[in-house]
Parts: structure tokens; C-alpha cells; sequence
């Protein structure tokens, strides 16, 4: 229903917002009824405008109403080789980097176990080449990144991908959601590990091209370092546009160097054939264990294409990696597989030693802007996997910043961004040589791999309608593979390997935490809140006097009454003449024109001047719940009580946590509960609420 002239308002037809930086914050603050609803991003359940099953149409394109999302459709995006090249310069960084070290690793690894011999090398090189082909080719880029969560990638969607698909057949869907915690867990333990010992790894280049210049290696990378997390403040777009020409410099320079070896030795290919693969297994079983644990540096960074996956898309991903990553990879490998072969001290640095003697120093400089890269592909998937942990209510509400006005998957969490630097500055001076820290690393990015394949055996169970041969196949395919990777790290955990897994501990421990902790705070505000109709009902009943003005309360839905009315009425005895609830939900779109971003509900009755307003917003637009409020104004959608909304007072419901003996969890947690909700995004900043005419009530609520 219109209401003609019914309210008065200075701005009455706000514009889009149009601006490239946007506050963003995530899940409820327990203890407030304050929040944005989630849209179909990442959640376990659709909320938003999209309504295309996750993961149906391959993770290419959108529904019809998601064509702005981080993975949909191409109509706004830039052109498919700009994209190409960005994805280039974000997500293949740290894969593309693994060429400085991984080889270096084999040869080194317990004492020099694998030994620069034909036999060795030959079977060392075709392990390599499979594990490339099996479990990024053919795993992530082929199967795994169908399985998108409306666009994003990453292990939590995938987890909550899981969850809808089995939440009418199973009872045990929250095991799922663990399963996703213990994946994402492991990745940010990974997240501290990648930029430290990928940058460490192309400045100690020094040591080779300008050894009198070694003593300067730890400071040059923690320098380096500062200036990229420095950086990620201006978005992934401009940051991989900058960083994409300098990847394709860097991919070029692997092919050529592996090139020129191999076409000098040609016969180096022949280690590609699986059989030289089979045959070290069988003749060095033991030796190939231990191999095995350094050939996984060739595909750390695969979990970072999958969580990447909402910045640009599949079909980018896709392209880059079988035209551009794969082909320079496998190049660089033979050429210093074949480098070896003629010369078996160059097992010490083989990728360095690759290069003519004129071009190691350019390479120095060059490998140093590429590990700066590999950093950003972690920090990015880390920014994606945070953003998905709020919306699933697995994290407090923090600022995510929107700094792309076409791409949702576009984002910058100052938080997160600077508890990750302070990490690796701290994980880089504590270790100090890229040696030491491969020591360290594996254990979590195979665990994340095997969970990665048990949530995707689920999900393409129910989604593709996999046989159970199918799904048995790719059990062994996969996840034999990654079990003997993860077997093959153990033994790093007395020496260094604890790091990572003790990162995950914490991660895991502080999202179970919150997760637990919001359910109970949850049910024990609603149970205060009560039904919002029945309140407007006794409103009616009680007469309540009525005192001019407008009162505005920002709540998540208009199933129960916001804290701060329900107190309002029991201390004052007294209602505005104007009473708006209002709810604001993100869509999967850029934009949502003003026209079309508020729904009036007048609860039951058009007289009381009581009603609920439904405010949807782009994930590009401002979330300005004043705006909201002057655009129903102007399309005549509030009632006649409500007047001079230009004037109207908000009342953020967000009372107290208060930590009680209630049973539910034990005190350390309720302690560590509390003091995450304290330190959550501020809803005030969030909605754009005017400082001088918002208030803060509620009561407490007991955890």
C-alpha cells in the first residue's frame, strides 16, 4: 500500500552509491539483534536474489538474478584476458612459485635421501608431473571448482554446499560444518607459512648471485613483506592488475630456462611416463616416503585457486592454468631435473644454477616480486575463507571492505589482514631461512587437501549423482594420493611442523567457540525478544501514549521484537508516533536500484503507524539505512503516523553478554565468547546511523 505525503524528508530520491569501498559486516553480534542478512554467499541456506542451485551449472555463470556475483556472469566483468592476466597476478602466485624450492627440497630432504641418480630423478620427476596432473589439473581445476557455493570457493563453501545438499537426508549435517572448521583451520596455519618461506626462498637468491650480499636476506623479505600487506588496503583488482604482467614475466622465464635445458637433453622427457614413477616406488619404497613429503611443495597453492575462486571465476582460472601455469611448470621442472642429471652438485640450488650466469641476479629480483605474489594468492583466499566463516556464523562480525564496484568476491578485511602480518613477521625471524621453514610446511596443506576430497566425494555424491564406483574411484584417486602426502609430512611435526597445526588449533578453537557460543546467546535473546506481531497486538491493547517524533530499530527480521523497543516501551511507558523496524539484506548483485530496494510490511494493521520495512542492498552499495528510510519516504511506503524521517532517532538493540555457571560450555570459552563479541564490527558505523541521534539499549543477555 502507497501512503501519498505521508512523510517529510530532506533527501527524498537518494542515488546509488557508487562507491568502490564499502563497510561490510558479516554475522549477528550475539547479545545484539542488529545485522545484515547474509544473501546466498557462502550461507547454508539461500537468502539472497540467486536462486541457482549451487554449483548446478558448473560454477561458471550465476542464476539470472546473481550475474554480479564474484563468480557469475561476464556482462560486467572485464575482458577475458584481462581476467586471465589478474588471476594470473592473484591466485597462481603461490604454485607458480614452488619451481625456487621444491626440487631443492627432494634432493636435501633427510640427509640426501634421494639420491641426483638417473633412476631417482627420472622417478622423482614423473611423481611430480602426476601429482600436478592429478590433483590440480584433474581434482581442483576440473572437478572440485564446479562445486561452487553461489560463485565462492574455498573449503567452507564447499562445506556449506555439503550442508544444504544433505539437510533433508541426514540428521549429522552439523559434522559437516566441523569437517569445513578442521579444513579452514588448516589453511589459515598454511597462510602463516606461504609468505614467509616463498619470499625467503627468492631473496636467499642472493646468496648464489651475490653472496657478499647474504647477511642482508631476513631484512630485504621482512621489508618486502610490510610493503605487501601495506598494500592490500587498494583491492585484488588493482592489485593483481599490477602483479598479473609481472606473473606472465615470471611464468615466461620458467619456460624458457627449462626450454633451453631441454631442448640441449631432450631425453629428460622421457620422466614424464608414469612407469619411471612406479618404478621408484617399487625399487625405493622408503625412499620414495620420504620424497614424497618434499614433491607436495609442487602443489601447495592448489587450496588457494579453489578459495580464489569468488575474486574472478573459473573459466579464468581454468584458461591460466592449462595455457599459461601448467605448460611453464612442467618446463622448468625437467629443465632442472635434466640440470641435475649433468651435474649433480647443482642439486644444492638447481633453479638459481638454471639460469646463465648473467641473468641469476635479474632472476633474484624477479623471483622476489614473484614469492611477494604467491603471498598475495594466500592473503587473498584467507580474506575469501574469513568472509565465508562470518556469514556462516562461524566468526564475530568484522569490517570487510568492498573495493571492487562490479566484483563481489573483491574484498579487504583490515583484521585479518593485519593479524596475518604480524604472523608471518613473527613465524619468518623465529625460522630466518626458507630451509628451516620447509621443515615446517606440508603437514597443514595435506591435511586440507584430504578434507577438501571428503567433502567433495559428499557433495558429488548428491550434486552430480555420482555411482558408487564413481565416488570409490575418486576416493583412491585422490585421496590415496593425499593420504600418502599427509603420512610422508608427519615426521615434520618434532621439527617445525607443530607451527601450522597449532595455528589450526587455535582457528578451530576459536571458531567452535563462537559458534557454540552465538547459538546459546542466540535462543536465549530470542526467548527475550518474544513475537513481534504479539507485541504489536498489545501495543494496541495497552493504549500506550504516543509522543511525537520517529523511532527507527535495526533488526534482522520481523519474526521477533528488537531488544531496544521491547525495553523502550517497559521503561518509558511510551511509543513514538512512528515506529519502523527495519531489515537490511545483501544480494548477489552489484546494485540494486533504489526502486526496488525497500518492501513495507504494516503488520496487520495501517493505522498504528507500527510496520517493518525489508531493505535489500548490492553487495557495491552503501548499507545506508537512513537513505533506505528517505527512499520509502518517497515512494509513499510509510504510513501516515510516521512523519520527518529526516529527524528520526535509530535504537540499536545490543545489550550485554553477561558469562554465567549455565551449562553449555565450559568457562575459559564463555570468557574467550565474550571477548570476541566485544571486539565485533560496530553495526553503528556499518548502517551509516548519524552519531548524535542514535542510541544504544537493550538488556543482557546470559551466555
Amino acid at each position: 500500500m502507497a501512503y501519498a505525503g505521508a512523510c517529510l524528508a530532506d533527501s527524498p530520491e537518494p542515488s546509488p552509491s557508487g562507491r568502490k569501498e564499502v563497510i561490510v559486516t558479516g554475522s549477528t553480534v550475539p547479545g545484539t539483534s542488529t545485522s545484515t542478512t547474509a544473501g546466498s554467499r557462502g550461507a547454508p541456506a539461500h537468502t539472497g536474489a540467486s536462486k541457482r542451485p549451487a554449483g548446478a551449472s558448473g560454477g561458471s555463470n550465476g542464476g539470472e538474478k546473481g550475474r554480479g556475483a564474484g563468480a557469475g556472469g561476464t556482462a560486467h566483468r572485464a575482458s577475458g584476458s584481462a581476467l586471465v592476466v589478474a588471476a594470473l597476478g592473484i591466485v597462481f602466485g603461490d604454485i607458480s612459485t614452488s619451481p625456487l624450492y621444491a626440487l631443492q627440497t627432494v634432493f636435501s630432504i633427510d640427509q640426501g635421501a634421494v639420491r641426483p641418480t638417473q633412476g631417482d630423478i627420472y622417478g622423482v620427476i614423473s611423481l611430480i608431473f602426476w601429482s600436478l596432473t592429478l590433483i590440480v589439473s584433474i581434482k581442483y581445476v576440473m572437478v572440485i571448482m564446479r562445486a561452487d557455493n553461489d560463485g565462492e570457493g574455498g573449503v567452507m563453501a564447499l562445506a556449506a554446499l555439503a550442508r544444504r545438499l544433505y539437510s533433508g537426508r541426514t540428521e549429522h549435517t552439523g559434522l559437516l560444518v566441523i569437517l569445513g572448521i578442521v579444513g579452514v583451520s588448516l589453511f589459515y596455519g598454511d597462510s602463516l607459512i606461504t609468505p614467509a618461506i616463498s619470499v625467503l626462498s627468492a631473496v636467499e637468491g642472493l646468496k648464489v648471485a651475490a653472496p657478499s650480499l647474504g647477511q642482508y636476506v631476513v631484512p630485504a623479505a621482512a621489508v618486502i613483506l610490510t610493503c605487501l600487506f601495506a598494500a592490500q588496503r587498494f583491492g585484488t583488482g588493482k592489485v593483481g592488475a599490477l602483479f598479473g604482467p609481472i606473473t606472465v614475466l615470471w611464468l615466461a622465464a620458467l619456460a624458457a630456462a627449462g626450454l633451453r635445458e631441454v631442448i640441449s637433453h631432450p631425453s629428460v622427457i622421457k620422466g614424464l611416463s608414469p612407469t619411471y614413477g612406479v618404478l621408484f616406488v617399487t625399487a625405493h619404497p622408503r625412499i620414495a616416503f620420504v620424497a614424497m613429503g618434499a614433491i607436495v611443495l609442487v602443489i601447495t597453492g592448489a587450496e588457494a585457486l579453489y578459495a580464489d575462486m569468488g575474486h574472478f571465476g573459473r573459466q579464468p582460472i581454468l584458461r591460466a592454468w592449462f595455457f599459461v601455469v601448467f605448460p611453464a611448470l612442467v618446463l622448468n621442472y625437467l629443465g632442472q631435473a635434466s640440470l641435475i642429471l649433468r651435474n649433480p652438485g647443482a642439486s644444492a640450488s638447481p633453479f638459481f644454477l638454471l639460469m646463465p650466469s648473467w641473468a641469476r641476479l635479474p632472476m633474484v629480483v624477479l623471483a622476489t616480486a614473484a614469492t611477494v605474489i604467491a603471498s598475495q594468492a594466500v592473503i587473498s583466499g584467507a580474506f575469501s575463507l574469513s568472509r565465508q566463516g562470518m556469514q556462516l556464523g562461524l566468526l564475530p562480525p568484522l569490517s570487510v571492505r568492498q573495493t571492487s564496484e562490479s566484483e563481489g568476491g573483491q574484498i579487504y578485511l583490515p583484521g585479518v589482514n593485519a593479524i596475518l602480518f604480524v604472523g608471518v613477521l613473527v613465524v619468518m625471524l623465529a625460522f630466518r631461512s626458507s630451509e628451516r621453514l620447509a621443515t615446517a610446511y606440508g603437514v597443514s596443506v595435506t591435511g586440507a587437501l584430504v578434507v577438501d576430497t571428503l567433502l567433495l566425494l559428499l557433495v558429488a555424491r548428491v550434486l552430480w549423482h555420482w555411482r558408487p564406483w564413481q565416488v570409490a574411484l575418486a576416493a583412491v584417486a585422490f585421496g590415496g594420493v593425499e593420504v600418502t602426502f599427509l603420512s610422508a609430512n608427519l615426521s615434520k611435526i618434532a621439527h617445525g611442523g607443530w607451527l601450522p597445526l597449532l595455528i589450526a588449533v587455535i582457528v578451530f578453537t576459536v571458531m567452535t567457540t563462537w559458534q557454540r557460543g552465538r547459538l546459546i546467546v542466540t535462543k536465549n535473546r530470542t526467548a527475550k525478544e518474544g513475537s513481534l506481531r504479539e507485541f504489536v497486538e498489545d501495543a494496541r491493547e495497552r493504549g500506550l501514549v504516543r509522543v511525537p517524533g520517529t523511532a527507527v530499530f535495526p533488526h534482522p527480521g520481523k519474526e521477533t521484537t528488537p531488544l531496544a523497543l521491547r525495553a523502550n516501551v517497559e521503561h518509558n511507558r511510551v511509543l513514538h508516533q512512528g515506529v519502523i523496524i527495519m531489515s537490511a539484506a545483501a544480494e548477489n548483485l552489484p546494485h540494486i536500484p533504489p526502486e526496488e530496494r525497500v518492501t513495507a510490511d504494516a503488520l496487520g494493521y495501517n493505522d498504528d503507524g507500527i510496520q517493518h520495512l525489508s531493505v535489500r542492498f548490492g553487495f557495491s552499495d552503501k548499507p545506508d539505512l537512513p537513505g533506505a528510510l528517505r527512499q520509502a519516504c518517497a515512494d509513499g511506503l510509510l504510513e501516515p503516523a510516521v512523519v520527518d524521517v529526516g529527524d528520526a532517532s535509530y535504537f540499536l538493540s545490543r545489550g550485554s553478554i553477561k558469562r554465567t555457571p549455565a551449562p553449555g560450555m565450559a568457562r575459559w570459552r564463555k570468557m574467550l565468547f565474550v571477548t570476541l563479541a566485544h571486539n565485533a564490527a560496530d553495526p553503528a558505523a556499518y548502517f551509516g546511523l548519524p552519531p548524535d541521534r542514535t542510541v544504544t539499549m537493550g538488556s543482557d543477555v546470559d551466555v
